[in-house]
């Protein structure tokens, strides 16, 4: 039986329930075409999540199984190690989110169509400035070479892209996102869907109902007021 998708307009109050979502495509939960800063943050309340392509409607997600890192399962593998231990990029919170993002819908590793098309950088960029959207930037000789930005309800922070211009710059950002995290207590990172990147970097699945309940939890952590604050992490 074909199941009717709904379409959220600015005048639709609430998304539908989760377990309504379509098993093909994996997630599929409603059409819409208000992406204002609002709805996406009572999306990201409830673990959905906005991914369309130019030229379509927005499209709102809650895929089942989702892809999680648990924090503390981390996958940091010898190479990655040796990077570290060098200290030879200096690691920032906050301090170039409009690159980061830009670099990440303009990121030449990808092979396909990017999603982040300009009503999604207009509308992240709003949301960074409203404290809500976050990035990690990597820079090597006052260049930024890596990074990734995100959404943060509270002690749930759902990661959307990330870019690299010099081998593993991404993976730093990915380790020290988890660093920060960790620092307040918060055991995992909402990686929406598995990739082989983030596999390697030990990436798992689990049920759209774990996942829920994980959220919840992290959702109850309160970051201190100062948290998100723009400012180095670690120097060179």
């Amino acid at each position: 039986m074909t199941r009717a998708i709904p379409w959220l307009s600015s005048d639709s109050s609430t998304f539908p329930a989760l377990s309504n979502a379509l098993t093909d495509p994996n997630g599929l939960l409603a059409f819409g075409d208000d992406l204002s800063p609002e709805r996406i943050i009572q999306a990201y309340q409830h673990g959905i999540f906005p991914w369309f392509s130019d030229n379509d409607p927005v499209m709102w997600w809650s895929p089942d199984p989702r892809a999680i890192i648990n924090i503390a399962e981390i996958n940091i593998n010898k190479t990655l190690k040796k990077v570290l231990k060098r200290e030879s990029f200096q690691v920032s919170l906050n301090q170039a989110f409009e690159q980061v993002i830009e670099l990440c819908a303009d990121a030449p590793f990808r092979r396909e169509e990017t999603w982040i098309v300009n009503p999604m950088l207009s509308v992240y960029k709003t949301l960074h400035r409203q404290g809500i959207a976050h990035s990690i930037e990597v820079w090597h000789e006052q260049r930024l070479v890596g990074g990734l930005y995100g959404v943060a309800v509270n002690g749930y922070f759902s990661g959307e892209s990330m870019f690299y211009r010099e081998s593993n710059a991404s993976k730093v950002a990915l380790v020290y996102l988890a660093k920060l995290l960790n620092s307040i207590n918060i055991e995992f990172i909402d990686c929406q869907m598995l990739n082989p990147f983030l596999a390697s970097m030990g990436c798992i699945e689990v049920s759209r109902e774990q996942f829920i309940r994980q959220q919840i939890t992290a959702k109850a952590i309160i970051p201190p007021i100062d948290f998100w604050q723009a400012r180095t992490l670690v120097n060179k």
